[in-house]
């Protein structure tokens, strides 16, 4: 893999993660250790340091060039394993371990619980920056009243669809529901593999193990009225019968709408088939895409952005993305808190500034989340029906159980979508795993 460029003090590179953890070890010392005097470092661990495509909306070098300009605060800015489960194994072994680098570590949403006895409350830091937050983002890094972590790139599960295919085969909008997302996907994949298009498929996700996977799954669950997995007054609601139709109806999909390699997509071989090769008509992404995609990539002004389709009029977006959160072992908290304010100043300055031009056109976004108008208040959403209600995945529920409950979910419906198990024996059998993961109780059935 090539390296990120090098600006001034600002160092970043991409490295694997034992590799990682060696230099990172290495450089570090026990928490409360003296160190030589001399310019402070602070060493921030990115998951959104790696180069990609597109634009990326992250604190870039030019950014943290200008924080140590301002502050005379030097910053090592480090990318993050791309697997996310592997970059939250790596986030929970160096904080486990006291390490004290990194100081400031970027936090997805679903680590909060995991992660809080290791991480400072920000929230007496940040008096200025809370007001403006969208409380239901704020609360998903808030455990026991500690604000763990400050949101900094919030994102939704949103669905992509071609805009030129659609109006090629005579729709005016893009699908509300699973049924017209089905009916619209097969007969465009057949209209389009009728004229060469052999390897066309109607609609791509990704489908591997992984807690992509997750999201994408619990938003065809919680959108039929099957629940969110672990409910809020901590019963397991997965063995359900809606949880089981939108199980059964996505394993129809495979070989049909979508191909079977499907269950082998991480997210970024999703988007590549959709973005990239223009091979398929429809795909579940999240909704920063339309910011990281630059002009350049192919089928980027043939793409538009609406809900998750749903059924009865309901519609669910899965809530992601990352925050900063300070380690509690951090030789240089004072620093790492400026880092965090900086950051979190600046995204705010350049999100109201950003221009058009940068987004999707309002002709080609329908019916968005409804929690995008809060997050980008540029951003047009034309259409009469109000867009998808915000899912959370059970995490805060589960705390530091949560991987192994998320891992257990994604192993249970792997196989009934590839056909070698039936859904009423999955989700039971899940369910006495969740039972023997958390030592919550089944819901009355």
């Amino acid at each position: 893999m090539s390296a990120r460029r090098r600006i001034g003090s600002i160092q970043s590179v991409r490295l694997c993660p034992v590799l990682l953890v060696a230099i990172l070890l290495l450089g570090s010392v026990p928490s409360g250790c003296r160190r030589s005097p001399g310019p402070v470092t602070v060493t921030f661990l990115d998951p959104e340091g790696l180069p990609d495509l597109g634009r990326r909306r992250l604190p870039t070098d030019t950014a943290l060039e200008e924080f140590t300009h301002e502050t005379g605060i030097r910053v090592n800015h480090l990318p993050a394993p791309e697997d996310n489960r592997e970059h939250f194994l790596l986030v929970r072994k160096l904080l486990q371990e006291r390490v004290s680098t990194p100081d400031v570590y970027g936090i997805d949403c679903i680590w909060s619980g995991a992660l809080s006895d290791y991480l400072v409350d920000l929230s007496p830091y940040l008096p200025s920056e809370l007001p403006s937050q969208v409380p239901d983002i704020l609360s998903s890094y808030m455990v026991g009243g500690k604000l763990v972590a400050m949101p900094y790139h919030p994102n939704v599960g949103v669905l992509y669809y071609r805009t030129d295919l659609l109006l090629k085969y005579g729709y005016s909008t893009p699908p509300r529901t699973w049924n017209e997302l089905e009916r619209m996907a097969v007969r465009i994949e057949k209209g389009e593999r009728a004229q060469g298009e052999k390897d066309f498929w109607g609609f791509v996700w990704p489908g591997s193990i992984s807690e992509g996977f997750t999201s994408t799954a619990l938003e065809w669950q919680a959108s039929a009225g099957g629940g969110r997995i672990i409910e809020s007054d901590r019963t397991i609601s997965i063995n359900n019968p809606n949880a089981m139709r939108a199980w059964d109806r996505a394993a129809h999909w495979i070989g049909w709408i979508s191909p079977p390699s499907v269950l082998a997509y991480e997210e970024w071989d999703a988007s590549n088939a959709f973005w990239i090769s223009g091979r398929a008509a429809f795909t579940r992404g999240w909704s920063d895409y339309l910011l990281l995609r630059s002009r350049e990539v192919p089928f980027r002004d043939r793409a538009g952005m609406t809900s998750v389709p749903g059924e009865k009029n309901v519609r669910v977006s899965t809530f992601g993305g990352f925050s900063l959160g300070v380690s509690r072992s951090s030789a240089h908290k004072p620093e790492a808190i400026r880092l965090v304010q900086f950051l979190a100043r600046r995204e705010a300055q350049v999100e109201a500034s950003r221009p058009r031009s940068e987004m999707l056109k309002p002709s080609q976004i329908f019916e968005a989340p409804r929690i995008l108008s809060n997050l980008y208040p540029t951003l047009d959403m034309p259409g009469s029906v109000p867009g998808a209600e915000v899912v959370e995945r059970p995490s805060t529920l589960t705390g530091a159980n949560y991987d192994a409950v998320s891992l257990a979910y994604v192993r249970a419906l792997h196989p009934v979508l590839a056909g070698q198990a039936k859904s009423p024996a999955a989700v039971a059998a899940l369910e006495k795993e969740l039972v023997r993961i958390t030592g919550f109780e089944p819901a009355p059935k």
